[in-house]
């Protein structure tokens, strides 16, 4: 173990509880930068293994979450398709921590103040591991995908514009 104690978040508090396994993984918060990269970086990462996520809000369906890797952009067309929407977009920033309990770099998929509908990129099945926030700024939960997937009741989908 650690030889500083962690604090445990609403979001561990509800993993342990499902007995779902991760690993909490700290990391300095850069307060002018509070992007996936930095976090890579700061983990010694893949980015494409440090997913974000983000709070949008449908048309038809109202609020839903979308949980990607953080070097990627949300394609809102493709993402209003998987949804049921004819168009989303971002909740405005100052909606997010009313609406999550949570904030910007500190938004976990886990534990929410209530349960939205949530997908997850389709890339997250290519590892064993991938990174989420737990729940507040400089700190993540290393998680198996399968397991993440499974606690939060994701839909795997295909929600960003390809690069390559």
């Amino acid at each position: 173990m650690a030889k500083d104690k962690i604090n445990k978040t609403n979001a561990c508090r509800i993993l342990d509880q499902k007995k779902i396994q991760y690993q909490l993984v700290p990391y300095v918060v850069d307060e002018d930068d509070l992007g996936a990269q930095h976090i890579a970086d700061q983990l010694g990462e893949d980015i494409n293994q440090v997913f974000k996520t983000l709070v949008l809000k449908g048309d038809k369906t109202g609020h839903f979450v979308c949980v990607i890797p953080g070097n990627e952009e949300v394609d809102l067309k493709k993402t209003a398709k998987v949804t049921g929407n004819k168009s989303c977009d971002l909740i405005p920033m100052k909606e997010l921590l009313p609406l999550t309990g949570y904030i910007r770099g500190g938004c976990s998929p886990v534990g929410m103040k209530k349960p939205f509908p949530t997908y997850i990129h389709e890339t997250c099945e290519l590892f064993d591991y991938i990174y989420v926030s737990a729940g507040v700024r400089g700190l993540q939960f290393k998680i198996a995908p399968k397991d993440l997937v499974q606690t939060v009741q994701m839909t795997i989908a295909d929600l960003t514009t390809s690069i390559l």
